[in-house]
């Protein structure tokens, strides 16, 4: 894994300084469009919902505040801790304007220019709508401001590499807004909406490579969860082979249970506990609808 970074980093080098710095700055992002847009407190706490905002930026079992910081996810490249995002000036987001938070969620930058690490799932939200954003902004400006937070990254060299950041961004990120699909439902298209953007599932349900990326060829084929935990398939295929209906999908989102009866664990149970049982009845049996048929017409 290392070994293929330097490949990659080498060989910019050996191009030059401008190759270099090109592949550092990572792709150009437009900066959103929010003129115009008012957010709405109570629809943004329901996208922080939908986009697990509190499962990842708040730590229960150590006595955290709602979105004062997260625990840490251990992965292989090091452990993350998601930050403190509540109003306070210092230690949040709170000297942050609406385009840098917009940045941040979209173009997966902070607001002094540096590259977010890509724990942060701003590859799926760099999908969400400007409505969404604008109102999510608003919902994590109604929380009370919360002073301290978790530590720091402990990454391993040369993941904890900010700028380096860039070059993977090169290589998995496609920035912007889904592209329009022509003849399926609107309940089918915001299926489509909450696993590709808000909802992230393909963050854990699809495998990755070596640096990290996302393998768009096994899409919903299963993954790695934190702490090495199996993530399963939840392609169309794979909740077959399983004996999953789409009533017991739509049921196990609701309630955590499985079709023997079983409680769902791991992430999966956090992502139920904080977030799929706010959902609302429509929401879940679009995302049903999608997962069980995401083909796209021809």
């Amino acid at each position: 894994m290392v070994r293929t970074f330097w490949m990659i980093a080498g060989t910019a080098v050996l191009l030059g300084g401008g190759a270099v710095a090109w592949l550092m700055a990572g792709p150009s992002v437009p900066d959103r469009d929010l003129t115009g847009l008012s957010g709405d407190v109570n629809r943004g706490a329901y996208v922080a919902r939908l986009s697990g905002c509190i499962a990842c930026h708040t730590d229960p079992a150590g006595g955290g505040a709602v979105l004062a910081g997260g625990a840490g996810i251990d992965t292989e490249f090091g452990s993350f801790f998601a930050p403190n995002i509540t109003p306070h000036p210092e230690y949040g987001i709170g000297s942050w304007t609406l385009a840098e938070f917009s940045r941040s969620l979209t173009a997966g930058t902070a607001p002094d220019g540096d590259h977010l690490f890509p724990v942060f799932p701003y590859s799926f939200y760099t999908r969400l709508t400007a409505q969404d954003v604008v109102d999510l902004w608003a919902a994590v400006n109604s929380v009370p401001a919360v002073a301290g937070g978790p530590p720091e990254h402990r990454l391993r060299f040369p993941f904890n590499w900010t700028r380096g950041v860039g070059l993977w961004k090169r290589l998995y990120f496609e920035p912007g807004p889904q592209a329009p699909v022509e003849g399926r439902s609107d309940s089918w298209l915001r299926g489509r909406y909450l696993a590709e953007a808000a909802a992230h599932c393909g963050a854990c349900h699809t495998p990755r490579t070596l640096l990290g990326g996302l393998d768009s060829d096994r899409t919903f084929e299963g993954g790695t969860g934190p702490g090495n935990e199996k993530i399963p398939g939840i392609t169309p295929e794979a909740l077959a082979r399983k004996g999953w209906t789409a009533d017991d999908l739509r049921y196990a989102l609701r309630s955590g249970l499985t079709p023997s009866g079983d409680s769902l664990g791991g992430s999966m149970a956090e992502v139920i506990r904080y977030g799929t049982r706010y959902w609302s009845d429509a929401d879940i049996a679009a995302l049903v609808e999608y997962l069980m048929n995401p083909e796209r017409p021809d």
